[in-house]
């Protein structure tokens, strides 16, 4: 059942993928965390030293210092720190080279982003971009800054795609989409002084109950493993949005039995998105945006 894998699959992934420490609605300034943690990021600072290409900023440290358990002491960060390093000079390098390009493309003009150079200078994108489009798979920014990186998995002709790329092609694309998103919310929350989070939301509008390839999950959990230990500190809460009926009621027969951790971090919602036949259109203004902004105030925002 190609429902019940994405959400075995979503579910499974959140127990050892931590949130952002922070919540989303009281989130201090990156300034204040800065001055907080300031002596781990000069030794994080110090241990990536060796790595040539290692980022500058202190906002790439500082998520280490608030996004990994609270077990993890400097030589565990260090060691999780290099193992990333490692990754970004040697099977990441093309990825983050790219993610970078594509973002300074995307924003050489300050009128607007321009999504374009991001889906040209993707991995294996003349492929993908057949069959990944702006109208299943897009990422916005909330009313409060943070990032949603909204997926609409019933609409991909999976098969078809998978008969096109490899298992491993698609985890780089994904990587890659995580990339972008991680340099754009750093930016964002060095501008704006508020840290900000990469919410996912998975829309399960036109998922089929039966079918689906493998290999496309396969390759959505590789990236979600993988993604876990490359950007600490990013993410935020997982949205499931609009489950048929039946997977609702089971969804509410078991949750209570879900660690705590989990369910802080998985968000159920009917209703969100299910009148919206392109994704394209929560991304400029009117109605379909201002709806599904203000759904997300209510489910994330709100401090009641």
């Amino acid at each position: 059942m190609k429902l019940f894998a994405a959400l075995t699959i979503t579910l499974i992934d959140s127990l050892y993928s931590p949130c952002s420490a922070l919540s989303l609605s009281t989130s201090p300034s990156v300034s204040s965390l800065i001055a907080r943690h300031t002596d781990k990021i000069s030794t994080l600072q110090k241990a990536a030293e060796n790595y040539p290409d290692a980022p500058s900023d202190s906002l790439f440290y500082l998520r280490y210092c608030i996004g990994l358990g609270s077990e993890d002491n400097d030589e565990d960060l260090v060691s999780k720190l290099q193992s990333n390093l490692e990754w970004r000079a040697g099977e990441g390098k093309l990825i983050c080279d790219a993610a970078k390009a594509a973002v300074k493309a995307a924003t050489s003009t300050k009128s607007q982003w321009d999504n374009a150079p991001v889906q040209a200078f993707a991995p294996h994108a003349s492929s993908v971009n057949k069959f990944v489009t702006s109208s299943q798979c897009v990422t916005t920014a909330t009313q409060k800054g943070d990032l949603v990186y909204v997926v609409r998995a019933g609409k991909i002709d999976d098969s078809a795609l998978m008969s096109e790329v490899t298992v491993e092609e698609m985890t780089d694309f994904f990587l890659y989409c995580r990339e972008v998103n991680a340099i754009v919310a750093n930016s964002r929350s060095i501008q704006s002084d508020r840290l900000a989070s990469v919410i996912t939301a998975n829309d399960f509008t036109g998922v089929k109950l039966i079918g689906g390839d493998a290999m496309f999950r396969k390759a959505l959990s590789a990236a979600s493993q993988k993604t876990n230990k490359l950007y600490p500190g990013l993410s935020g809460p997982t949205l499931l949005l609009n489950l048929p009926r039946i997977f609702g009621a089971l969804v509410k027969l078991f949750k209570p039995l879900f660690p705590k951790e989990v369910r802080k971090k998985i968000v159920f919602a009917q209703g969100p998105l299910s009148d919206v036949n392109s994704l394209l259109e929560i991304t400029v203004a009117g109605q379909p945006r201002e709806t599904f902004m203000n759904s997300l105030d209510e489910l994330l925002y709100s401090e009641t």
